[in-house]
């Protein structure tokens, strides 16, 4: 029984050691200033100084854009367990995966046409 979960147990670990080895990693070889000076506190960036940030607001295609790339990545998830088994799911399992594919296809299509995708 151990042996069908080995892999997600492997995976899980994976998921928990890297995340936490790259923010033990940032900690440990970070660059910081020796003395708290003022002027390298201060970020540069290209002579520009950086005053507080100028109250804007954002269009509501920022956020449908937003919204829609969530969509579609978590839809795209999906794929990867069906794409795991499709060798035991045989011709099932690939008209199972075109129909996805083609609901996808479509889905894009339809918010491509709506203009939704259009930063104006």
């Amino acid at each position: 029984m151990l042996d069908n979960w080995l892999p997600f147990l492997i995976y899980g670990a994976f998921a928990l050691v890297i995340p936490a080895t790259m923010i033990y990693a940032s900690f440990v070889f970070a660059t910081r200033p020796r003395r708290r000076v003022r002027t390298r506190i201060v970020p540069f960036e290209s002579g520009v100084s950086t005053g507080p940030p100028p109250q804007q607001r954002f269009t509501i295609s920022f956020y449908l854009t937003a919204m829609l790339f969530i969509v579609f990545d978590i839809e795209i998830v999906f794929l990867y367990p069906l794409a795991v088994i499709l060798h035991k799911l045989a011709w099932f399992g690939f008209v199972e995966f075109l129909f996805f594919i083609a609901i996808l296809v479509i889905a894009y299509v339809y918010v491509w046409r709506k203009g939704a995708l259009e930063w104006q």
